[in-house]
């Protein structure tokens, strides 16, 4: 890799922009969906954000840069992603944002990890027990001794299901983005979203799987698609614009920095959630989420400032990108 490939200042000011992004777009289909099946607004938003995206293409090179010789790294790619988006969001639907936010959160850890075998990033003892409390504050958050916690077991696992398709996912990208363009790599994921929510509108885009069905999150998933009021229009345009920019950020940011240094910051859609929680749902965390949240961010800070430190140059020793 050469020293222009990898620019962490700019790989950070990327991965904050995208989780902003990333936390309005939540907001976003937390608020729509009462009324729409998620495929819905994957159709919508992909086929919105598409547009946006192109544009990122042509300023990168134009329609060439489109070109692979690995597209089935690519389609995997893609079909990762897209899962990660459909275990989060089924688990939005039900959830508190802040708390689904917060167990997603755990993404950075998983990251962490993978980065040792697809990476050969090296990832020490401290580390290791750093990712190992964070994971802990993930049990707290699940308490599985509390009987009395009112949503299913199951929908307190999806985001951490999530988190792992989408630590998956982000590995795999910076392996992909020595060689592939970041507004690429965002095409192909917009395609790859059609493609799957054109597959549920052509099996269930009448809802007939969702006759019957009490599970809040299945019936998220499998509700039949209702033509967006005039009133909603302006918010599915609003999360074609999230998609776009998410599409981009992620995939450039995780292309021009290691995983290790840059996934630390994704921790700052944690606030922004409970934020948007606490406003526009009247949701406030419990003390368990709270609990769980310090662990989890200060896990990820810890992995942060130890990989800096690592990172640094010593007197009289050159760095690892030939610099003293």
């Amino acid at each position: 890799m050469t020293n222009s490939e990898d620019r962490p200042a700019l790989g950070i000011l990327l991965i904050c922009l995208g989780v902003v992004a990333i936390s309005v777009n939540d907001l976003l289909i937390k608020w729509l969906s009462g009324g729409y099946p998620l495929h819905q607004m994957v159709f919508f938003r992909s086929a919105i954000g598409l547009i946006f995206t192109l544009g990122f293409v042509r300023m990168e090179g134009g329609l060439s840069i489109l070109r692979t010789t690995r597209p089935w790294a690519h389609a995997l790619r893609g079909l990762l992603v897209v899962l990660a988006n459909m275990t989060y969001y089924a688990a939005v639907a039900v959830l508190p944002l802040g708390q689904a936010t917060a167990l997603f959160f755990v993404a950075p850890l998983f990251i962490t990890l993978l980065s040792i075998p697809m990476l050969g990033e090296r990832v020490g003892p401290l580390r290791i027990g750093a990712v190992l409390a964070g994971l802990a504050g993930v049990v707290i958050m699940q308490q599985p001794w509390n009987a009395s916690v009112e949503v299913s077991r199951t929908v307190l696992l999806l985001p951490v299901v999530a988190a792992l398709f989408y630590a998956v996912m982000q590995v795999l990208t910076r392996r992909l983005g020595v060689t592939t363009r970041a507004s690429a790599m965002a095409v192909y994921i917009q395609g790859t979203f059609l493609l799957v929510s054109m597959a549920f509108f052509a099996v269930a885009g009448d809802g007939r799987f969702a006759e019957g069905v009490t599970n809040e999150s299945l019936i998220f998933l499998l509700r039949a698609w209702v033509w967006p009021t005039a009133e909603d229009w302006p918010v599915f345009i609003g999360l074609g614009l999230c998609s776009g920019i998410v599409g981009y950020c992620l995939s450039a940011a995780y292309r021009l920095a290691d995983a290790a240094t840059i996934a630390p910051f994704e921790y700052i859609g944690l606030p922004l959630a409970i934020f948007w929680g606490w406003l526009t749902f009247a949701e406030w965390p419990t003390p368990a989420t709270w609990t769980g949240c310090a662990l989890i961010i200060g896990a990820g800070l810890f992995v942060f400032l130890r990989e800096q430190a690592r990172a640094a140059p010593t007197p009289g020793r050159r760095s690892r990108w030939g610099r003293r």
